[in-house]
């Protein structure tokens, strides 16, 4: 007789992300942790992995490379555009995020520079090209329910 499938956990993390020098880039403290399903592709694989066999109470310190959170930084996500595409933003500045509206797939690019007429622009993630440091709590695990798993994501009522 075959065992039924296992059903993926919905795990709840309080995080604390830090550079290479230990400079803080983002935490959970002090705000919502983060509430994934396993498996899913919302959350980066080195936390999903890091995560898999642990337990609630458990503190982990997790060295995450690029290929197991935002990739490699792409040099051909980096590209300079017309001026003209940015019609109707008053005061266009480096740092300045767009989400793009062309294709299936809506972008999010950030303005890094300007050349005359043209803007050059980066569709790569923020942290793309980053190894990335972890202090991961587990405060929940449990089993997802058949909607979650329908969904893709934790829900909460």
């Amino acid at each position: 007789m075959e065992s039924p499938q296992e059903k993926p956990d919905v795990f709840t993390v309080h995080y604390v992300l830090k550079n290479k020098i230990g400079e803080l880039v983002d935490t959970s403290e002090g705000g919502e942790p983060l509430h994934f399903l396993y498996g899913s592709p919302d959350v980066i694989e080195g936390i999903q992995k890091a995560v898999k066999e642990r337990n609630v109470g458990d503190c982990l310190e997790v060295t995450v490379p690029p290929s197991m959170a935002y990739g490699e930084h792409r040099d051909d996500l980096v590209r300079k555009v017309p001026r003209s595409m940015f019609e109707g933003v008053e005061k266009l500045q480096v740092g300045m995020k767009f989400q793009t509206n062309t294709g299936e797939n809506a972008q999010i690019v950030q303005v890094m520079g300007f050349d005359g007429n043209l803007v050059r622009i980066d569709a790569n993630h923020p942290l793309a090209g980053f190894t990335l440091y972890f202090d991961l709590e587990i405060i929940g695990r449990r089993e997802a329910t058949d909607d979650e798993i329908a969904q893709g994501r934790p829900l909460f009522e």
